[in-house]
């Protein structure tokens, strides 16, 4: 077994972790400057797409970004000259792509001239700087498709709470975290305890909570908390010991709340499936789980002109019955309205 030599740890090491610093790889530069005894150390990066590339230097690099250029081949070193004519100082240059969207130039300038090692140390950090780019265009890319999920959770109004086995929060999503603001049915209480408005549902949460510290076998439960606007969690045991960590979470609490009361939800559904007022009234009740008894007797229907305006609602929204109906309300796009 080989055993890195001093360089290599001090420079791979900081390389491979640069792309979680902030900012990005400066330790990793910093050493590359004083490895190199260069003035200055410059890593740029190009995304595809974005407007400016991003700079990370250390030291004085002058105007050396202004030479860097998507013609340089790929892992070559280059020196200063080659790429046009240059006042003071000395340079090698190297640009590599990811090949996920990404390229990257590296920069090491002197005002005193560079020489065949320098180039070296370039050309050997090329493979390492190439992983540490695809660790980056990767999470980028996770990024991206966060924040997607992340917009559509929000438009549903949905996020997470984890409570220890006292129901107090250990940790929430930012979605839930506001949730808790601006609601008055679930609250953060005295001590971080998650305090529901009702006093009979916190009370069922807190024995729930308990048992799911003593057995942690528990199916998940759920609550209403409020009918207009609709809002609902459902509260399941941990499950991944990652999730808990050491904050001792015992139970996720998945909260579902409503931004739209009743009546903008009617609204929204005559739009959407071109309904009257009636049958978005009906429809909406239905999709709450009432029968259709239920819903005609609190909208002063008769039983038959319910089940008339139910077919009516079946052919216009596409379902085949109320369970379809459900579904194609609370799980279509009217939850992301």
């Amino acid at each position: 077994m080989r055993i890195p030599n001093l360089g290599e740890t001090e420079l791979l090491v900081p390389l491979h972790d640069g792309v979680f610093e902030q900012p990005m790889w400066q330790t990793f530069l910093r050493r590359l400057r004083s490895v190199s005894g260069a003035n200055g150390a410059m890593l740029a990066i190009r995304t595809e797409g974005a407007r400016d590339d991003l700079l990370l230097a250390a030291g004085d690099m002058a105007d050396t970004a202004g030479v860097l250029s998507s013609d340089m081949r790929d892992g070559r070193v280059y020196t200063l000259a080659e790429l046009g004519p240059q006042s003071g100082g000395d340079a090698r240059l190297m640009r590599l792509g990811s090949g996920h969207g990404m390229q990257a130039w590296l920069t090491i300038r002197r005002e005193a001239p560079l020489d065949a090692e320098h180039s070296s140390l370039l050309a050997a950090l090329a493979p390492h700087l190439r992983v540490a780019l695809r660790v980056l265009a990767t999470l980028e890319r996770e990024k991206a498709r966060a924040s997607l999920s992340a917009d559509a959770f929000s438009r549903m109004n949905f996020g997470w709470i984890a409570i220890d086995e006292r129901c107090r929060i250990v940790d929430c999503d930012p979605q839930a975290d506001r949730f808790l603001q601006r609601s008055g049915t679930l609250r953060r209480g005295p001590y971080d305890r998650l305090t529901p408005s009702s006093p009979e549902i916190d009370r069922q949460l807190t024995a729930f909570t308990r048992d799911c510290a003593s057995e942690g076998r528990h199916r998940p439960r759920a609550f209403t908390l409020s009918r207009d606007p609709w809002i609902d969690v459902l509260v399941s045991p941990v499950r991944l010991e990652s999730m808990a960590g050491d904050s001792k979470a015992v139970a996720l609490v998945y909260l579902r709340g409503d931004r739209s009361s009743n009546a903008d939800r009617c609204e929204q559904l005559g739009d959407l499936f071109d309904l009257t007022p009636a049958e978005a009234r009906l429809a909406w009740s239905l999709a709450q789980g009432q029968s259709i008894a239920e819903a005609s007797a609190q909208h002063g229907l008769t039983l038959e002109t319910g089940r008339y305006y139910s077919k009516k609602i079946y052919a216009k929204t596409g379902a085949r019955g109320q369970v379809d109906l459900v579904r194609n309300i609370l799980t279509g796009v009217l939850a992301l309205a």
